[in-house]
């Protein structure tokens, strides 16, 4: 239920699968739920080697006043939900608001911000849950704002994940340019022949800043360099407030820090990314 449903390549690593468990020293067990059905203490007995490999069920929280506010969700919640799984097929997503935020920059933020821009026609064809794609149809939503605290060169998100958003049907990228300037040890990460693809993902950025709409009405901006502070809402989401951080550090261990400068944007809907 992990892979975003307009992803069916990924999916198909299924195949790879299969064919490791079609060799005959190996077996699946499903339905089965340790500590109730049996006890790490008895595969202990039995087995040389045991590996607990089952992810995260809840997400890390910000810790900020708000979190708990009706319309801010985990984006685990939300991927769940869109992907039709059993336990959060129920969940209910206010798309009504004008504007949506999405805290984090990794791959799965990158998923999410993707099906909240992509359109009904974009979606039909794609493995996204019936009930979602039925929600969706309905989305008011004209920007979603991606929320990140450190620098472009920091950002957890892969080349082909940040290219899509310059070819899609409804939505278009914005970047500042101010926030693609980097200090000296960002630029020496950016340039580290070990990690290719950072430079990669910068020229995308770059491409995105003087983007052509092309009549396309949703945006999708894409924020660097700030930090949540507060969710503030009368019972529900109405505003997140943003602090502006600046990197301080070495190379490769540059923290974000807060300059005690912010903002508020408003908005209805917040998804939370961040691990």
């Amino acid at each position: 239920y992990g892979v975003a449903p307009d992803h069916a390549k990924i999916k198909s690593v299924i195949k790879v699968f299969e064919k490791t468990l079609s060799r005959p020293n190996v077996k699946f067990l499903g339905n089965v739920s340790v500590g109730k059905d049996i006890s790490i203490k008895d595969l202990k007995r039995f087995f040389d080697a045991v590996i607990l490999s089952y992810g995260a069920e809840t997400d890390r929280k910000l810790g900020i006043p708000g979190e708990e506010l009706s319309g801010s969700h985990t984006a685990t919640e939300f991927v769940a939900w869109y992907n039709g799984h059993p336990d959060y097929q129920n969940r209910s997503f206010d798309v009504s608001c004008k504007r949506a935020v999405v805290i984090g920059q990794g791959n799965v933020a990158m998923d999410v911000c993707r099906i909240l821009c992509k359109t009904v026609d974009e979606l039909k064809n794609t493995d996204i849950s019936a009930h979602a794609l039925e929600v969706l149809a309905k989305s008011q939503i004209e920007e979603i704002h991606m929320i990140g605290r450190r620098g472009p060169a920091q950002a957890a998100f892969t080349t082909g994940e940040i290219r899509e958003f310059g070819h899609l049907i409804h939505a278009y990228p914005i970047v500042k340019a101010e926030d693609l300037q980097l200090n000296g040890a960002s630029q020496k990460e950016m340039e580290d022949p070990l990690y290719p693809a950072r430079k990669h993902n910068y020229e995308i950025l770059q491409s995105f800043v003087n983007i052509d709409p092309a009549g396309r009405p949703r945006k999708f901006v894409i924020h660097f360099f700030k930090s949540p502070k507060a969710i503030e809402g009368s019972g529900r989401v109405e505003k997140i407030i943003l602090e502006k951080n600046v990197l301080e550090g070495e190379v490769g261990n540059q923290k974000a820090k807060g300059t005690g400068q912010t903002e508020a944007l408003d908005c209805g809907l917040i998804l939370r990314s961040v691990g």
